[in-house]
């Protein structure tokens, strides 16, 4: 009789579970992500039992996040939605027909207005008309500077021009001729993605925002990019850059000045307890050029990521799956409690435009105010390219353009002159 007892028990559990309709979801690589996702996968099956998620972190391959995901296309075995997918790689999976349009789903318009981000989301339309990235968070890069130290060599604030910047850097080889205005070994190396966080940061407050491409075209702002690549070289010039490896060069005031993203603060509190926010460093937007008498607040480059739900031929997914993913992202992005989760868990900052003044978000900056700055600048803040060939474009730009004209093997103007012809052939292809 047990036994009939246990079988019947056991028919029932596996009649509950095929009942379910299951989805998987990717996350990005990063514990506190994944650990967010998992909390927020619990509660929902617990509100619904008729779904099931399966939360995994995306596993990086030598070709990164992005890989993984394109072999999963290529084997139609990709989740049936993830995260971590910054505009140009989803053009890339737009381009490959491996992403649904999420603004044909049911609630759209609904989500978007419940979550503040009605202006914010314009900038994540493709060239169809169409939404395929849900954007959870953007990170409107800033630099940190050593206030300590600037105001050793008699500046009381950071400066906000070139012009500034290298009277800065005069002052601190006068007195500090070991020490370096900023360093990073990514200058000098191509690596892609890297020019998110030195060229378009400089290039996005130079132009004022103006698009480096648009609509498959290259639109960028010669002059802004000339004068960026003229700045780098003067840096490199005056000796004030240090692109060999150092470890903690900014914590340890080896240089003054550094691209800095959120992320990188509960780092700085735990192993650098000693400094601290408004006295020994301090946030700012990118340096602009005098000449050009932009008023801040300055553009900058905004590390921006989302969703996207994949497309029946690349994950396998059923239209009852795919509506079910859905039904999820809009009940963690439907709720305003959910972002202050994620904003505590991760430190990175929702793509919400009532940021500074949603009442629900004021404990979090009470708590950590150094992430002020960084939610005032995300208005400012210009996402990625949206186009699948953005390694390519960012690669030929160092390797043609940033990195001799920084190196002094170019000038300027022959070095953007040649990255742009690279650019253009890319664009033809």
């Amino acid at each position: 009789m047990k036994k009939v007892v246990f079988l019947l028990a056991s028919l029932f559990a596996v009649s509950a579970v095929v009942g379910a309709v299951e989805v998987v979801f990717w996350t990005a690589p990063n514990p506190s992500q994944e650990a967010f996702w998992r909390s927020m996968a619990e509660a929902y099956m617990a509100e619904h039992p008729d779904v099931k998620i399966t939360v995994q972190a995306i596993v990086e391959g030598p070709q990164g996040s992005e890989g993984t995901i394109l072999a999963a296309i290529a084997g139609g075995n990709a989740p049936t939605a993830s995260e971590n997918i910054f505009t140009g790689f989803g053009a890339q999976l737009v381009e490959a027909g491996a992403v649904v349009p999420l603004n044909q789903l049911p609630g759209w318009d609904e989500l978007i207005a419940a979550r503040r981000m009605t202006n914010a989301i314009k900038g994540w339309v493709f060239g169809d008309g169409n939404y395929y990235i849900f954007p959870i968070y953007a990170n409107a890069m800033l630099f940190a500077w050593r206030l300590d130290i600037l105001k050793e060599l008699g500046f009381g604030e950071p400066p906000a021009t070139y012009e500034g910047i290298l009277a800065v850097g005069k002052k601190l080889k006068e007195v500090y001729p070991d020490k370096f205005l900023w360093a990073r070994t990514a200058l000098v190396q191509p690596t892609w993605w890297q020019r998110w966080f030195d060229f378009f940061m400089l290039y996005n407050a130079a132009s004022d925002g103006n698009p480096f491409l648009s609509g498959g075209e290259l639109v960028a702002d010669d002059e802004a990019v000339i004068t960026v690549f003229k700045f780098l070289q003067e840096l490199n010039a005056a000796e004030l850059l240090l692109t060999q490896p150092a470890e903690n060069p900014f914590q340890t005031g080896l240089s003054i000045w550094t691209n800095f993203g959120p992320w990188g603060i509960p780092g700085m509190k735990e192993n650098f307890p000693e400094l601290k926010f408004g006295v020994n460093y301090v946030f700012a937007p990118p340096p602009v050029p005098a000449s050009f008498g932009y008023v801040k607040p300055h553009k900058t480059f905004a590390d921006a990521k989302g969703i996207v739900i994949y497309a029946p031929h690349a994950s396998g997914a059923t239209d009852e799956q795919i509506n079910a993913i859905w039904e999820f992202v809009k009940w963690v992005f439907g709720s305003v409690e959910n972002d202050v989760a994620w904003f505590k868990q991760t430190n990175l900052l929702p793509l919400r435009e009532d940021l500074t003044t949603n009442p629900a978000f004021a404990a979090v900056f009470a708590e950590a105010p150094e992430l002020i700055p960084y939610a005032e600048e995300l208005p400012y803040a210009v996402p990625p390219l949206k186009t699948p060939k953005v390694q390519d474009i960012q690669t030929a730009l160092s390797e043609y353009g940033m990195i001799p004209a920084l190196l002094g093997q170019k000038t300027p103007e022959q070095a953007w002159e040649d990255a742009k012809r690279e650019i253009l052939s890319l664009l033809e292809e």
